[in-house]
């Protein structure tokens, strides 16, 4: 075989259901072979969203997402979804070409920038090809390692001369990682869980997200409340009698909160306790004992009791086998007042707060009652985002997506239309905000080209409404906020997506269902105002952020707002 021969045919090996990206001069060999030996394939509009869709198609399939772009310009584009996948744990891996780098290549190489040197600071693994024999061991080794422990991304660099030398190939893939457990550390912990006047909490993340049975079988037996991180949600289906919603400080549920002020021990499993899903780390002091298959996240952000170095759905496992010892009788009351909580929280966000525009929290609560318990909500990141995070709830895991930790702008555009891409049985909604379509609205192109029936909502206020909400309290004016008007009925006629619009409450149940009851992508343009609502986490971020700060810096934040509010400018942009 060539080695682009041998590429596709490594990537037919692992099943691969769609490789995302854009050909061009380094790799038009390798694009050839994927015809050739019937690896799904799909033309993105931009470059950036090939990284995306590949960590979507992971989210959404529990399986390797995969792309494949260009030197240089294809791969920096393409670094901001690598990051993302990164943070937030996506096996991914990316087939990226390189130059020429034998010793007597030419300078002045088209695409000749430092590729390894680019990739190499946001993937787990670097696999780069020195000799076209290498090739698919380096495909099968980069799956292992993506799958294998935390997941994460893993780039194959591969020199473009390599895709037209031949060579007899004979590449078997190699065996799974070993998953490590530290028995010391469990019976340890089992000690703590044993004891029943202790009362447990239970925070889990997506570590947990192929582990959801045995979560709610660990939670039954110890009766403990669970809360999820923003991108653990689902891994315990919000209807189970235990399940709190997202967070367990100020930043998340109020159920969440209020149930976790009983609690006495939080069990974390497969969560990093990362930035964004505490607020900036603004965690309730509880006893932690922290679990996580990745050991450099364990214990890193909060103090713990003891740690366990496992994978989520092992550990859980070996729980049941000692349930015996570590369960605790039915608690009904427990039960009632988790479910008392949920339901005030439902009825906060299905009453409408704000006019005249569209209520965003209303409108997220109302879509998910439309929507099936099967269907995928990609959510971008917008002052509504922890709204949803809140309200929108999800039976099992792989339903709920956001780009948790990265956050980048405009991610849920391609990351819908990815996910769709490769799974076509089921309804994908995206839920993006004015400025985040500003970064990625070209790519419903590639959803119209291919008639991927993806329904776009895009919130419209006119402005980067975050940053006003973070900027104003400090600084008593905006900078840089306020962005262009977009004709949304013209852009979805000129990129060939069908049309709607919703510009009141009254019109959300409706304007939502007329969005499914037209075929093919629709762009949904909802008319929004963020005034009248609290964003708990925003709240807690703020809380956090002043008790943090010295006392100079107080009196320096006090003696600004102070002066602005006397001599108001309005000079806000």
């Amino acid at each position: 075989m060539t080695g682009a021969q041998a590429a596709a045919a490594a990537l037919r090996c692992e099943a691969v259901r769609c490789v995302f990206g854009i050909p061009g001069a380094q790799n038009n060999d390798l694009w050839d072979a994927f015809k050739a030996y019937e690896v799904p394939y799909m033309l993105v509009a931009h470059e950036a969203s090939a990284s995306v869709m590949a960590d979507a198609s992971a989210r959404a399939t529990g399986e390797v997402g995969v792309f494949s772009v260009v030197p240089g310009p294809g791969l920096t584009n393409c670094l901001t979804g690598i990051g993302e996948a990164l943070y937030d744990s996506v096996p991914i891996v990316g087939i990226v070409t390189d130059i020429d780098r034998a010793a007597n290549a030419p300078v002045g190489q088209v695409h000749g920038l430092p590729n390894e040197a680019l990739l190499r600071p946001v993937v787990k693994a670097l696999f780069t090809v020195r000799h076209q024999a290498e090739i698919p061991g380096a495909i099968f080794q980069a799956f292992r390692v993506a799958r294998s422990g935390e997941p994460g991304p893993v780039g194959v660099m591969i020199p473009y001369p390599f895709f037209n030398e031949v060579w007899d190939y004979d590449h078997a893939p190699p065996p799974p990682l070993p998953v490590p457990f530290d028995e010391a550390a469990y019976q340890r912990i089992v000690g703590h869980l044993r004891d029943r006047r202790k009362r447990i909490g239970i925070y889990a993340g997506v570590g947990c997200a192929e582990a959801g049975p045995s979560l709610a079988a660990v939670a039954e037996a110890l009766q403990a409340p669970v809360a999820t991180s923003v991108s653990g949600k689902g891994v315990i289906p919000d209807a189970h009698p235990l399940a709190v919603g997202w967070g367990y400080g100020k930043q998340g549920t109020r159920a969440a909160e209020k149930a976790f002020q009983d609690v006495d021990l939080v069990l974390a499993v497969g969560v990093r306790y990362s930035e964004v899903s505490t607020a900036n780390y603004a965690i309730p002091k509880t006893d932690v004992i922290h679990v996580d298959i990745n050991p450099e996240n364990l214990g890193r952000n909060v103090p713990t009791l003891h740690c366990l170095c496992s994978d989520s759905r092992v550990f859980l496992d070996r729980l049941l086998g000692d349930v015996a010892t570590i369960c605790r009788p039915p608690a009904p009351a427990l039960v009632q007042k988790i479910q008392n909580l949920r339901q005030v929280d439902r009825c906060e966000a299905r009453t409408v707060k704000i006019e005249p525009c569209v209520d965003p929290m209303y409108f997220l609560s109302q879509l998910r009652c439309v929507l099936g318990p099967e269907e995928l909500i990609f959510v971008d990141v917008t002052a509504s985002t922890h709204w949803a995070s809140e309200t929108v709830e999800v039976q099992a895991s792989r339903r709920y997506f956001t780009p948790s930790d990265n956050q980048s702008m405009g991610w849920a555009i391609p990351a819908s239309i990815g996910a769709q891409r490769v799974r076509p049985d089921r309804h994908v909604v995206c839920v993006t905000g004015d400025g985040c379509f500003l970064m990625s609205a070209m790519e419903l192109s590639s959803a119209a080209r291919l008639g991927l029936p993806v329904k776009f909502f895009v919130f419209d206020d006119g402005a980067y409404h975050y940053m006003q909400m973070l900027q104003e309290p400090v600084y008593r004016r905006t900078t840089a906020t306020e962005i262009a008007h977009i004709d949304y009925a013209a852009f979805a006629k000129g990129v060939g997506v069908g049309y709607n619009q919703i510009a009141s409450n009254a019109d959300v149940v409706p304007g939502i269902q007329r969005t499914f009851g037209l075929a093919g992508p629709i762009l949904t343009h909802v008319r929004v105002s963020y005034d009248g609502r609290e964003i708990r986490w925003l709240s807690a971020l703020r809380s956090h952020y002043i008790n943090e700060l010295s006392n100079r810096q107080k009196v320096r934040l006090a003696a600004r707002i102070g002066v602005r509010a006397v001599t108001p400018k309005d000079d806000s942009d």
